[in-house]
C-alpha cells in the first residue's frame, strides 16, 4: 500500500461546517496568525479565551495580561492538602506601558512550541518563553514603564551607577531583580509604584529564591529568548530537539524540568547548574546553559502484541472467551452516537482480532472484520445516521455534528477536548482492519490519515497550507499531552487519562505499521513514549518521592486530574474515595504498549493495595474492578485470574478476551527479547517495510488472516 503521509497536508477531507459554539480567536491574534490553523490546547489558551485575563503557567512563573497594557508577573506559592496541590497567583510584580488606556488589550504576535509573544500594547511587547528564569518585555519606541506590585516596595536600588540593575525587595520578603539593556532611572511615586519615563530597550525580571544564586542571574541576564522550536525527526525517533531564538550578549540561561534533566544529553554542550533552583508545582526546575537541548528517551516500539507471548497454558481459555466475545458482536448492538464510546466499542472488537492472530486462532477474524466494516465506515464516509465527524475552519480542526452547537457534547470534542481520546480509539480500529483489508485501507486511507493529522501534524506552515494545527495535544515542553480545548479556566489546561493518551500515539503508530509508513510509526510511538514518562513522572505518586508535599503524596497513588496549575485527587467523572476509578482511566484501554506504562513492579504492588480498599464499597462496577485486577496480575497472576474469573461485567472498551490475554502474557520476559531501538530509524523502517504484503507469521508488520 503507497504512502500517504502527503494526505496530512491537503484538503481537510471531512465536510466543512460552521460551529456555533467555538469562540472567535480574531479578538486575540494578529492578522497574518489568522490565516493558519490556531492552536487549541496550548500553553497560553487562557490568554485567547474569553477577556483573556486569566494567567497561565509559563515555567517558573504565573503570567496574567490583565489589559491596560499591564503584564503581572507571579512566583507563586502552594497550598496542599490530601486532596490537592495548587499554586496560587499574586501580581507580585506588575510591568506595563503607563501610556496604554484601560481599554487596552493585549494581542499574540507570535507563538511556537516553546514561547508565545504578547503585545501588551502598541508599545510594549513581552516575550513569554517557557522556563526562562526572567520574563522579558521589549519597547517599540521610546516609552513610560510603571512597575507596580500589590505588596509594598521596602527596598528600590540600583546596583553600580550605570542604573542598568534594580533591586526591588517587598514587604512580602520577597526580592525581584530588574535588568535593564540600557540605564532606567526608577523613581518610588507610591509604596506599590515605580515608574520610568522615556525608556527605549528590553527589560528582565527575575525572581531570586535565595542570594546565593544572584551571581547567576547577573552573569546571563543580558541574553534573552524570543522564540524556541522543539524538533522532532521521524528518521531519528525518541528524540526532541530544543533551539532557541536570542538576542543581547552571552550565553543562554534556562530552567530544566524533572523529565527534562532525566533525558538531557549533557554531552552536547548543555551546562546543568544544580545549585540554581526554582520551585514548581511540576518539581524543582534546575538551572541549564546552552542554546540548543537534545532530550533522549529509551525506545519502546511499537508492537502489535504482547512482547512475552501468551503461555501456553492459558491459550486454550483466551480462545474460549474470545469464540464468546466475537459470538456476541453485532452492529447493531452498537447504540451509542457518542464519537468517544463508539470509538471505545470498536476499538474493543478490533482488539479481538489482534489476540485471535496472537493465539491462532484464525477462523474468528473474518466475523471480526465483518463487524469492523460495518461500524467503522460509516464514520468515514459521513453516511452515520445522529453525528460524524465535520471540519471547523475557524480554529482548524474536526469537530463532531452534535458538538457543532452543543459545547457539552461528545464531552467537548466539538471546543477541542479529548481529541486524542476519541479519535485514538478509532485509529486503532482503522488500523486493525486496514492490515486486515488492504483494499478498504486504501480507500479510507484519506479519512484515517486526516485524523492522524487532526492532531498529530508536525509540520504546519504559517501560509495556510496546512489544515491543522501543529501537535493539537501534546505539549513539547511538558511532553505530555492536554485534554482540555477552549474553554478559559484559571488553572489552565488538563489532562486526565494519560493511558488513554498514550493509546492515540501508540494507535497513530500501529496505523504507520499498516500503510507501511515509517514516519508516521516512529513519530506514534516517539509520543507515546514520552507521554508515558510524564505520567511516570507526574500522574504516579510514589510517597517520599518529594515531587509533592507529603500530605498530597501520603494520600495517593495516582493524581485525578492534572492541571498546568493543580493538582486534583479527584476526577470528572468520580470524588477522589473511588480510587479504582483513578486506577483504571491511568490504564485503559489494555494493550501490549500498557505494561511500558507501569513498568515498576514496586509501585504498581503499593498502587493496587491502595485501590482494593475501595472494592469493598457498596456499588462499584465489576468494569473498574477488571483494571485493578489487571494490574494484581503483573506480580500475582494466579490471584488476578481467579478474581477475573468471578466478574460478570467489563468496560464497554474493553473484554473478558483481553483481560485473559493480558494475564496469561505476564510473567518473566524470554530470554532472547531486545532491549530495544537505536535512536535511529533502521527499526521503525524494517518493521513498517512489509505492513501490507506479508502473511502468515506472527511479526508484528504482517497481514491478519
Amino acid at each position: 500500500m503507497p504512502h500517504h503521509g502527503s494526505h496530512v497536508h491537503g484538503d481537510p477531507v471531512f465536510p466543512r461546517a460552521t460551529s456555533t459554539v467555538v469562540p472567535d480567536p480574531s479578538r486575540f491574534f494578529t492578522a497574518p496568525l489568522l490565516s493558519a490553523p490556531l492552536p487549541t490546547n496550548s500553553f497560553f489558551q487562557n490568554f485567547v479565551l474569553k477577556d483573556g485575563d486569566m494567567p497561565e503557567y509559563i515555567h517558573p512563573y504565573l503570567v496574567r495580561s490583565p489589559g491596560g497594557g499591564a503584564l503581572d508577573v507571579c512566583y507563586p506559592s502552594r497550598t496542599h492538602s490530601p486532596s490537592s496541590v495548587t499554586q496560587i497567583f499574586v501580581a507580585d510584580l506588575t510591568v506595563s506601558d503607563a501610556a496604554a488606556g484601560t481599554a487596552q488589550r493585549h494581542v499574540v504576535s507570535a507563538f511556537d512550541d516553546l514561547s508565545v509573544t504578547l503585545d501588551v500594547s502598541a508599545s510594549l511587547r513581552a516575550h513569554l518563553v517557557r522556563g526562562c528564569p526572567y520574563v522579558t518585555v521589549t519597547t517599540a519606541a521610546t516609552t513610560d514603564i510603571c512597575v507596580a506590585s500589590v505588596h509594598a516596595f521596602v527596598e528600590v536600588g540600583s546596583s553600580g551607577s550605570k542604573n542598568k540593575k534594580w533591586r526591588l525587595r517587598m514587604d512580602s520578603g520577597q526580592t525581584f531583580l530588574l535588568y535593564a539593556s540600557v540605564p532606567i532611572h526608577l523613581t518610588q511615586a507610591t509604596p506599590t509604584q515605580l515608574s520610568a519615563t522615556a525608556f527605549a530597550g528590553a527589560i528582565r525580571v527575575a525572581y531570586l529564591p535565595d542570594e546565593s544564586m544572584e551571581p547567576v542571574l547577573d552573569r546571563y541576564s543580558r541574553c534573552f529568548p524570543t522564540a524556541g522550536h522543539a524538533a522532532l525527526d521521524p528518521n531519528r525517533p525518541f528524540c526532541v530537539d530544543y533551539s532557541w531564538r536570542k538576542e543581547g550578549h552571552g550565553e543562554l540561561l534556562m530552567l530544566a524540568h524533572p523529565l527534562h534533566l532525566r533525558l538531557l544529553d549533557q554531552n552536547r554542550g548543555v551546562r546543568v547548574l544544580d545549585g540554581f533552583r526554582y520551585r514548581s508545582i511540576d518539581g524543582d526546575l534546575v538551572g541549564a546553559v546552552g542554546n540548543s537541548w537534545a532530550l533522549r528517551a529509551d525506545p519502546v516500539p511499537p508492537t502489535w502484541h504482547s512482547t512475552r507471548g501468551v503461555r501456553a497454558e492459558g491459550v486454550s481459555e483466551v480462545v474460549a472467551a474470545l469464540r464468546a466475545d466475537v459470538g456476541a458482536l453485532a452492529p447493531a448492538a452498537v447504540t451509542t452516537t457518542s464519537s468517544y464510546f463508539y470509538g471505545k466499542a470498536v476499538a474493543r472488537a478490533a482488539r479481538l482480532a489482534v489476540i485471535a492472530e496472537e493465539v491462532g486462532c484464525a477462523d474468528v477474524v473474518p466475523a471480526v472484520r465483518e463487524f469492523l466494516t460495518a461500524t467503522v465506515t460509516p464514520w468515514l464516509d459521513g453516511s452515520f445516521q445522529g453525528n460524524g465527524f465535520l471540519y471547523d475552519p475557524t480554529w482548524g480542526g474536526l469537530v463532531t455534528l452534535q458538538g457543532l452547537t452543543d459545547s457539552g457534547a461528545d464531552f467537548g470534542f466539538g471546543i477541542y477536548n479529548d481529541h486524542h481520546y476519541h479519535l485514538g480509539y478509532f485509529l486503532y480500529a482503522i488500523a486493525v482492519l486496514a492490515r486486515m483489508d488492504q483494499g478498504w485501507g486504501h480507500q479510507y486511507a484519506p479519512q484515517a490519515y486526516a485524523m492522524v493529522a487532526d492532531f498529530m501534524t508536525v509540520s504546519c506552515s504559517k501560509s495556510g497550507s496546512s489544515f491543522f494545527t501543529r501537535l493539537r495535544m501534546f505539549d513539547l515542553w511538558t511532553l505530555h499531552s492536554w485534554a482540555g480545548g477552549l474553554a478559559a479556566i484559571p488553572d489552565g489546561r488538563n489532562q486526565e487519562s494519560t493511558s488513554e493518551a498514550v493509546n492515540a500515539y501508540y494507535s497513530a503508530a500501529l496505523l504507520g505499521l499498516s500503510y507501511g509508513d515509517a514516519r508516521l510509526a516512529s513519530l506514534g510511538a516517539t509520543l507515546a513514549a514520552l507521554e508515558m514518562l510524564a505520567a511516570q513522572t507526574w500522574w504516579h505518586v510514589r510517597e517520599g518521592e518529594g515531587m509533592y508535599e507529603e500530605d498530597f503524596s501520603g494520600s495517593n497513588r495516582v493524581v485525578g486530574v492534572l492541571w498546568a496549575n493543580k493538582r486534583e485527587s479527584r476526577l470528572w467523572f468520580a470524588p477522589a474515595e473511588w480510587k479504582e476509578c483513578r486506577l483504571g482511566i491511568q490504564l485503559l484501554p489494555l494493550l501490549p504498549i500498557s505494561e511500558a506504562l507501569f513498568p515498576d513492579v514496586a509501585f504498581v504492588r503499593d498502587l493496587v493495595a491502595w485501590t482494593l480498599p475501595a472494592l469493598e464499597r457498596d456499588g462499584v462496577g465489576d468494569w473498574w474492578k477488571g483494571f485493578v485486577y489487571a494490574l494484581e496480575g503483573i506480580y500475582d497472576t494466579e490471584a488476578a485470574l481467579a478474581k477475573i474469573r468471578a466478574l460478570t461485567a467489563h468496560d464497554n472498551g474493553n473484554s473478558l478476551t483481553n483481560l485473559l490475554w493480558w494475564l496469561h502474557s505476564r510473567g518473566p520476559a524470554p530470554a532472547s527479547s531486545g532491549t530495544g531501538m537505536p535512536c535511529s530509524g533502521s527499526g521503525l523502517v524494517a518493521a513498517a517495510g512489509t505492513a501490507c504484503t506479508a502473511t502468515g507469521s506472527d511479526d508484528d508488520g504482517d497481514e491478519l488472516e
